[in-house]
């Protein structure tokens, strides 16, 4: 008997299904007509996604690249919280689900798991996509609206993923606050654009007042000590281009970086970095220079040279986003 194939390669392949049947040129328009509507600034007081061929091509286009930023920022977060793991949980505003299959990648196993959204296609859609996997089939898909209105049920895990920049500031508060009430740990992700990680900065505050510890990407639930307007915090996952990536954007290379900003947060306590890399590491003849973010509220480059043996080549290999120093490091 074979067995099963990771959920990011079950998730390719239930995605490439999907295309079957849409002409490549109406998928490229909607794509198109989207990426217009999400980068527009004014929020939304209706679903975008209206209709089946809107929701199929945004999750052949969007999916891949949610699903590898939520991945990445949910294995930081796992490893703050070791022994730890979800026994249940709620997509808010999930769409086509996937927070939920990076979820299942991160955490094996089946659990209650209720995806929250506003858009029937898309609840739809994201219901007949999870039935590729056999760990999801039971996840509930709900409509609801994403807002002042929202309520969450008790639950281990509150994933909120690229939907803060689509709400009112009063629906914004709302949402984090109904994760909070109802969750152990919750987990915000947003692009990783300025604006985005204003939104998470935002978000991240809520929670701590909330009585929520930060576990990632932070060492502390501190202020963040990079000065609005000046920088902002993210970092990037590597996506695998599909053929409608590359006809909507153009280009040859077989993939693309996605920026993300992201907090996760728990009531209880974590064990976090000591440090994290918030640069790209630069690595030079005979040292790595690290930017490091790291506790008291501290921003600083690290030089690790040869003479530093292992750690050294534990900087070499270290990369944007990454704990530091490694704990299998002496």
């Amino acid at each position: 008997m074979n067995a099963p194939l990771p959920p990011a390669d079950t998730l390719r392949t239930a995605l490439a299904g999907l295309l079957d049947g849409l002409p490549p040129k109406a998928a490229a328009q909607a794509v198109e007509r989207l990426i217009a509507n999400y980068r527009g600034t004014t929020p939304t007081h209706a679903p975008i996604l209206r209709d089946r061929s809107d929701v199929v091509a945004y999750a052949a286009y969007r999916m891949p690249a949610t699903f590898e930023a939520v991945r990445a920022a949910l294995e930081e977060f796992a490893d703050a919280v070791p022994g730890w793991a979800p026994g249940s949980h709620v997509d808010v505003g999930g769409g086509t689900g996937a927070a939920t299959w990076a979820v299942n990648a991160t955490w094996e196993g089946t659990r209650p798991v209720t995806v929250l959204d506003w858009a029937e296609p898309a609840l739809a859609l994201g219901s007949e996509i999870a039935a590729a996997n056999p760990e999801l089939k039971s996840a509930q898909w709900r409509r609801s609206r994403i807002g002042a209105a929202l309520t969450v049920e008790s639950t281990d895990l509150v994933t909120v993923s690229y939907v803060l920049g689509e709400l009112t500031d009063d629906d914004r508060a709302s949402v984090v606050a109904a994760a909070a009430a109802a969750a152990q740990a919750v987990v915000i992700i947003e692009p990783g654009t300025p604006d985005g990680y204003a939104r998470v900065i935002e978000a991240r505050d809520r929670l701590i007042d909330a009585g929520f510890h930060v576990a990632a990407p932070c060492p502390h639930s501190a202020a963040c000590p990079i000065v609005p307007g000046e920088d902002w915090c993210h970092f990037s996952a590597r996506v695998a281009r599909s053929s409608l990536h590359r006809q909507v954007k153009g280009g040859s290379l077989p993939y693309e970086d996605e920026k993300f900003s992201y907090v996760a947060a728990t009531r209880f306590p974590p064990e976090p970095a000591a440090s994290r890399v918030v640069r790209k590491p630069q690595i030079r003849k005979g040292q790595v220079l690290l930017d490091l973010c790291g506790p008291n509220e501290s921003l600083r480059r690290e030089t690790v040279t040869k003479r530093h043996g292992p750690l050294y080549r534990a900087a070499r290999d270290a990369e944007w986003g990454d704990a530091w120093p490694p704990a299998d490091t002496p």
